[in-house]
């Protein structure tokens, strides 16, 4: 072949979502294979992969074109001609645009930009009129393709739409316009080909062949027609679907030229586009608003003023921080002052000033307005300028944080604040940033979720239309672990049952191997979670922008790899849940009328640290887990150094130390250091290396590294390039020996750190999170109602969370109480030494409905069910949020029993409507003193037993609150050895394998195994929580008859503890009641009415195993009369939850 022949213009890569079934890498290898010079990306609708298949392509020697394929709105112009009487069509109407030129590519980059930003709908969609010479100046159209804006209407017979298409494009670009003809085998090509040549010939427009790949050989096209199919929600099997044929694929140069021999010049134009196209999109330094400077000013000016307010700034927040907490233990102002001048020195000279100043305006401007920020994130709280500015809260000297781990002055590289707001408050941050420099200059950042292993074994399972028990037998074989995400190629090779479905199954293996070829594409485009960043002009003109129909701010086309290449500054506004945990916390407390500055509590605390000591972190900031409460609990931690230590230790890795850094503490184990000029550096951590700061300290002063150096070094060692550690051996070894240590030791202390710099832990961060941990600990010690309130509030969605920490609130003898519409507020709230349930906290109540509740009852509290329905609006009330809150216990304070409430419900709808109405038709005003009809209570309502009120309200509330049908069998269980699901679930995870559980049955699941045997999913809840089992043939067939819904049973059980929970199994059950015949109860029943006694009696049967009293108090309390009955009686929780119902008795005790 003389010459390239033939060069790809429409190829869609992976960015094509959920279209496009090629990774950019694999489109460069076959084209390098080919020896193409040049190669041309259209993806449908985006720029998302320009710069980085621009990067790519060029580092392989292929030129890289610049496209994509967008839709044209010609429809409406069309409509606006059929008014006249030309007859429109509105299907799909897509073009290519390729950027020929740098002005070129920022028309295009806008152009694509405005069709997002200005999409009603979120489809990305060009406008006609945008279209002109101008705007599109500098920019190649191809016509589209089959599928495209002239294609289609002539296959419609819409001929004149298609030919006034043709002249409108040929207008706009002139002679970069071409007219495209594709050759895929489909008949509506060969139909149209004969339309576009001949309108090409007459017109003098030239024609362009273009082959439209979408995956990499014929073979893919199963897979990729289950791509379609998924992309559009349908299955295989349909036939009105989009389906493109099996020629479809990336085709070599010489099938190019061979499928166009009649049409040279077709195949000659795309050599000639090639050669028109003198521009790529390329990697910038970084660009940041002018912050100090004129907009005029030259860089070096822009430099010089904002090093100079960087500085003033600087300066003087350094004073005002010595004056409030001090100069360092051991430390001196004067190494305060040097180490402020080194750093800025730094700074200045890699022209970063402005980055600093850009993040401390914005951290002043969130703490001006009582935002909480947190004290730091990452390396950047080692930097005492960052500490000056207040953009941290952590004296780096006090704990010998590295600036250079931030900002290494040896490798230029941006610095990176990732910053903790409140998690509530972020996005007013976000709003100010947009308002300082102007929404267009502001946005987000992409992100692309991709087929994973399940998720896309679930979907081609749809498409193939696999029954969905199979499907999700094969999926739950996928290990779910996200640290390590596994593959289905990894899954076939390591999970033999896996292997063995798929061999023994035609259909599975066809699901998997479908699976394989398209795990890993990307599946949607959303926004980044933290990343936002800020440019000088607007972003448009810097790079393409995209719009997440979830949220009204841009976002860039570009991802957070490629977006700070591309030369924007990424800056992280994090939000934190802790901090919002702790603001919720302070408020309360300040409603005590305390005004506590959780920022100056005292650090060394002896009560905080003995919650430590003892274990009792849970909800406690980065030390809650199981295995870190038995760490504490031997450690025992009693100062803050201690803390950032376990912090860094408690990883995969690290963590092996933990035994020897507790033994070391408490004199068990002698303290050794590799070399004794070490004992500076590990002493805080008794001789353990834990930090990638003492990595670089060690090389500093062993080996006389500048902790720039040594940063080089820590970040070799990380990636482990072996040519690269042989040279830092060297230097290792020549910069030791003038210190008199060996070339073995060298060696031997070389090896140690290259093993902590591949595990050890950022030491700013672990101390910027310690701290916020030990506030947290500081409020649960000193204010624990105030803390357990917060934290409920913030996980108000996690029924378990709650549960847990109402049963650790129940431990330290705080109650929560139910919710109840007169005394809760919104969220969980602490009032007279108790936490109240939030109202919006339960199950199906929005926050708008409990916001309501507590706006129209201020401070006067509901009379009853009938004011509560002449006070609320009807708009915000439905039958069953009613029914809930009644379920819950919100109406107890309204009405004598919940049941009477639940049958009300109605009633009160009805009255709030038609009081309602009344006022609208103005019959009644809201401010006239009318005489209230009395409200009248249902009666001869069913009284609901202990049981049917507790599981009303485990619906409610996702767990029992006020009372579980178990309760009443506490100190048998006691006795008995019967564990909580709560307990048993951590001594699980410490390795028990079986035990013995009490549980209500809430639901039973009856399935099949794979092999055809029975099998049983029992849902069940004791007091701390709800929790699944599995029951087989051998205990169904024996137990089955007790495993009903609704009954409380004791469980013999067995325990695996897996990635995605523990797994229980039945060893054995029996009925509660059954085990409780065998053991002495005693029923004592109080009552503020003797004429309680004869409807009592009735509900008691003799022949049990129980005692039976009564207590009858009168006079209000003063007087108590019991009475025990003779002989025994069945004595039950359903005996004792029946006679507690009955009126005039006040209380039932069950032991």
């Amino acid at each position: 072949m003389h010459g390239p022949g033939f060069i790809h213009l429409h190829v869609h890569s992976a960015f094509s979502l959920l279209e496009g079934a090629l990774q950019l890498e694999a489109i460069l290898k076959m084209a390098a294979e080919d020896e193409q010079p040049a190669l041309g990306i259209a993806d449908t609708n985006n720029l998302f992969g320009a710069l980085e298949f621009s990067e790519k392509a060029t580092k392989k020697g292929i030129q890289p074109l610049i496209g994509v394929e967008i839709p044209v709105d010609f429809a409406a112009h069309e409509e606006r001609l059929s008014e006249r009487g030309h007859m429109a069509w509105t299907g799909k109407s897509s073009i290519v645009l390729m950027a020929q030129s740098e002005h070129g590519f920022s028309n295009l980059s806008q152009l694509v930009s405005r069709a997002y930003l200005e999409s009603e709908d979120g489809l990305a969609r060009v406008n006609l009129d945008w279209m002109s010479r101008d705007s599109l100046s500098g920019i190649i159209c191809l016509s589209g393709g089959p599928e495209g804006a002239i294609d289609m209407p002539f296959a419609q017979g819409q001929d004149a739409n298609a030919l006034r298409r043709l002249d409108r494009l040929a207008e706009i670009f002139g002679d970069r316009f071409y007219i495209e003809l594709q050759r895929h085998g489909r008949p509506m090509e060969a139909a149209v080909e004969p339309r576009l040549v001949d309108y090409a010939y007459r017109k003098g427009i030239p024609l362009v062949a273009t082959n439209e790949p979408f995956f990499k050989s014929a073979a893919q096209f199963e897979a990729h027609d289950a791509l379609l199919a998924i992309a559009g929600g349908s299955v295989l099997a349909q036939t009105e679907r989009r389906k493109l044929g099996d020629q479809y694929y990336f085709k070599s140069r010489a099938e190019m030229v061979a499928l166009f021999s009649d049409l040279p010049e077709a195949l000659d134009s795309t050599i000639e586009i090639a050669q028109r196209i003198a521009y790529r999109p390329r990697t910038r330094g970084p660009i940041l608003p002018k912050f100090a400077a004129g907009s005029h000013a030259t860089e070096d000016e822009v430099v010089a003023a904002e090093g100079a307010e960087l500085r003033r700034i600087a300066t003087e927040g350094l004073d005002k921080r010595l004056q409030v907490t001090g100069i360092a233990p051991g430390k001196t102002e004067a190494e305060y002052r040097e180490r402020l001048d080194f750093e800025l020195n730094i700074i200045e000279k890699m022209k970063f000033p402005g980055y600093f100043l850009i993040v401390a305006d914005f951290i002043q401007w969130a703490k001006a307005h009582d935002i909480p920020v947190g004290p730091g994130r990452g390396s950047g709280a080692g930097s005492l300028v960052a500490y000056a500015t207040t953009i941290t809260d952590l004296d780096p000297l006090r704990y010998n944080l590295l600036f250079e781990r931030f900002l290494n002055p040896e490798r230029v590289s941006m610095p990176d604040f990732d910053i903790d707001f409140c998690q509530d408050r972020r996005e007013e941050v976000i709003d100010y940033v947009q308002d300082k420099y102007g929404s267009s200059q502001v946005a987000q950042i992409i992100t692309f979720g991709t087929l994973q292993a399940r998720a896309v074994l679930r979907d081609v399972g749809r498409v193939l239309q696999m029954p969905y028990g199979q499907v999700d037998r094969i999926c739950k074989l996928v290990p779910a672990n996200p640290a390590d995400p596994w593959s289905v190629e990894r899954t076939l090779k390591e999970v033999p049952q896996f292997k063995q479905m798929v061999d023994e199954d035609e259909t599975v293996a066809q699901l998997v191997e479908i699976a394989q070829a398209l795990e890993g594409l990307f599946r949607h485009a959303s926004t980044h979670a933290a990343g936002i960043v800020i440019g000088d002009r607007p972003l448009q003109e810097l790079l393409p922008l995209y719009r997440d129909p979830r949220s009204d701010m841009p976002v860039t086309q570009y991802n957070l790899k490629w977006v700070e290449p591309a030369g924007l500054v990424k800056f992280d506004f994090l939000g934190l849940k802790t901090l919002t945990t702790i603001r919720y916390a302070v408020d309360m407390v300040k409603n005590r009328g305390i005004a506590l500055d959780i920022d100056a509590i005292p650090i060394d605390d002896a009560a905080t640290y003995k919650l430590y000591a003892r274990g009792d972190t849970y909800g406690i900031f980065q030390f809650e887990s199981a295995g870190m409460r038995r760490a504490l609990m031997e450690l025992k931690p009693d100062r803050i150094e201690d803390l950032i230590a376990m912090n860094a230790l408690y990883r995969p890795g690290p963590m092996d130390n933990i035994p020897s850094f507790i033994n070391r503490k408490h004199g068990t184990e002698d303290v050794s250091y590799p070399h004794p000029a070490l004992s500076t550096v590990l002493d805080e951590t008794y001789g353990i290396i834990v930090y990638q700061e003492q990595v670089m300290q060690i090389a500093q002063l062993l080996s006389g590294y500048s902790l720039g150096e040594a940063d080089m070094l820590r970040r070799a060692m990380g990636k482990k390039i072996k040519a690269e550690m042989d040279n830092q051996r060297i230097r290792f070894r020549e910069g030791s020996g003038p210190n008199g240590v060996s070339e073995a030791l060298a060696d031997e202390i070389f090896d140690l750190l290259a093993k902590f710099a591949n595990y050890g832990f950022n030491k700013s961060h672990a101390a910027a999170y310690a701290w916020v941990s030990y506030q947290t600990a500081y409020l649960k010690e000193h204010f624990p109602h105030e803390f357990y309130a917060a934290s409920m509030t913030l996980d108000m969605a996690q029924t378990d969370k709650l549960s847990d920490f109402r049963r650790e609130a129940g431990k330290k003898k705080i109650e929560v109480v139910p919710p109840c519409v007169n005394r809760s507020e919104v969220v969980f709230s602490v009032k007279e030494d108790r936490i109240h349930y939030g109202l919006s906290a339960v199950k199906g109540v929005g926050r708008a409905m409990a916001e309501h509740i507590v706006e129209v009852r201020g401070d006067v509290p509901f009379k009853d069910l009938g004011d509560f329905a002449r006070r609320v609006d009807p708009r915000v009330l439905n039958k069953r949020t009613l029914e809930t809150l009644v379920n819950a216990g919100a109406f107890d304070a309204l009405a004598p029993r919940r049941e009477v409430a639940f049958a009300a419900v109605e009633s009160v709808i009805a009255t709030a409507q038609s009081l309602t109405a009344d006022r609208s038709s103005g019959q009644v005003s809201m401010f006239d003193s009318v005489e209230e009809e009395p409200f009248r209570l249902p009666t001869g309502v069913a009284v609901w037993n202990s049981t049917e009120r507790a599981d009303r309200e485990l619906s409610a509330i996702g767990f029992h609150l006020s009372a579980h049908p178990l309760d009443a069998y506490a100190d048998m269980f006691e006795k008995l050895r019967v564990q909580r699901w709560s307990d048993f679930e951590r001594a699980v995870k410490d390795g028990a394998g079986a035990g013995r559980l009490a549980g209500t049955i809430s639901s039973r699941n009856d399935r099949r195994t794979r092999k055809g045997t029975p099998m049983m999913i029992l849902t069940l809840s004791d007091q701390s929580g709800t929790f699944e089992c599995i029951a087989f043939s051998e205990q169904i067939n024996e137990f089955g008859s007790i495993l009903q819904p609704g009954n409380s049973v004791i469980l013999q059980v067995g325990a695996d503890e897996r990635a995605e929970g523990i797994s229980l199994r039945l060893i054995s059950a029996e009925p509660i009641e059954g085990m409780a015949e065998r053991v002495d109860r005693q029923l004592t029943i109080f009552m503020a009415d003797a004429k309680a006694l004869g409807p009592t009696t009735a509900q008691l049967k003799r022949g049990g195993n129980g005692k039976v009293n009564f207590v009858v108090i009168r006079d209000g309390g003063a007087r108590e009369y019991e009475i025990e009955l003779p002989g025994k009686y069945a004595v039950t929780a359903e005996v004792a939850g029946g006679i507690k119902a009955l009126d005039g008795v006040t209380d039932v005790r069950f032991a």
